[in-house]
């Protein structure tokens, strides 16, 4: 059965590994070997860190590999639970989703003790590691396929409690943009599975484009520590940082390619669009002579993300509009 081989309780700084059977042709009683480090040390609360819950998004575990680096117990009070490449598999092959099942890890849950690989290890997450934690922070950027604003988010819940407790924790990351929306389809996500239980839940969209850069990787390392400095985690004095107030809680904000061909964009990233503004041509492939597609925008604002590769397919995700509501109070 699925385990983790180092101790959630015992003090100290301890290097494991969640252990996932996986029995394959080349090793019949194999398992897939998830990196954990789990540091115990005071009587603060515990904070569950994971990046690489997709395999192409690398903020994350930079930024949790930083802050391990070098780290000693004693500047923790209380517990730090981090995962760097959460869906080892799909990091090692720099892919979404898994290369061994097929599974995006974040539609992935609650799991199933019973399932292929992703699900084993989705129901670990979730039944053992999501409960022992009060926050959560798990790192998120576009991968191959998008590019964002770099912001970190809360998302709009029906209790007012965890949705300002949330909130707060999403500001004290203090990236350059702190945004709030409602998942357009949570099923199966680590994100609901965390606010289910309760937790204060952040995520991040930092970056994207398969790789990270020096300011993505920073803003991820600079908002871990402030999180957990924030939360009383990292004995550190909590310094925020200017960030301004996204929202991107529009369904309408979120523009899907309807015709597959070669993507041109007409806006960029940070641009401010009108309603009925061109996005984007999309030639068709083969077709010299036709005239191009267009996405328009289907209302006025920020544009906060968009796609990147140069060939769009339908139902790819070509751009989203927020709302630019302003600079946040500091904490």
């Amino acid at each position: 059965m699925t385990a983790l081989t180092i101790p959630l309780d015992e003090p100290g700084l301890h290097h494991g590994h969640i252990r996932i059977p996986h029995s394959a042709d080349d090793s019949a009683w194999g398992h897939v070997m998830v990196p954990v480090c789990v540091v115990n040390n005071g009587d603060g609360p515990t904070a569950l860190v994971t990046g690489a819950n997709h395999g192409d998004e690398y903020e994350g575990p930079i930024a949790i590999r930083q802050f391990l680096w070098g780290l000693d117990a004693s500047e923790i009070n209380g517990r730090l639970i981090a995962i760097p490449s959460l869906n080892h598999p799909a990091f090692l092959a720099a892919t979404r989703t898994s290369p061994i099942d097929g599974v995006n890890f974040n539609r992935a849950f609650p799991g199933d003790p019973r399932g292929t690989l992703s699900l084993k290890l989705a129901a670990f997450v979730n039944d053992h590691l999501i409960p022992e934690a009060d926050v959560v922070l798990d790192f998120h950027s576009g991968g191959k396929t998008l590019d964002f604003l770099p912001m970190a988010v809360s998302h709009i819940l029906d209790d007012p409690e965890q949705d300002a407790r949330c909130a707060t924790a999403a500001r004290a990351f203090s990236a350059p943009w702190t945004a709030r929306l409602r998942e357009i389809d949570d099923t199966g996500m680590l994100d609901g599975a965390a606010e289910r239980a309760g937790k204060t839940f952040v995520t991040t969209e930092l970056g994207g484009g398969g790789t990270a850069t020096v300011r993505s990787a920073g803003i991820a390392h600079a908002g871990l520590t402030r999180l957990l400095a924030y939360h009383g985690i990292y004995r550190a004095d909590y310094t925020p940082a200017p960030s301004r107030a996204l929202d991107l809680s529009d369904p309408a904000g979120f523009h899907f390619a309807t015709h597959r061909g070669l993507f041109h964009p007409q806006a960029d990233l940070g641009d401010t669009v009108e309603e009925g503004q061109t996005l984007a041509h999309i030639y068709h492939p083969e077709d010299l002579e036709a005239a191009p597609k267009q996405i328009r925008a289907a209302r006025p604002g920020l544009l906060a993300a968009r796609h990147v590769p140069g060939l769009i397919q339908p139902g790819d995700c070509a751009f989203v509009i927020g709302t630019d509501d302003g600079p946040l109070d500091l904490l």
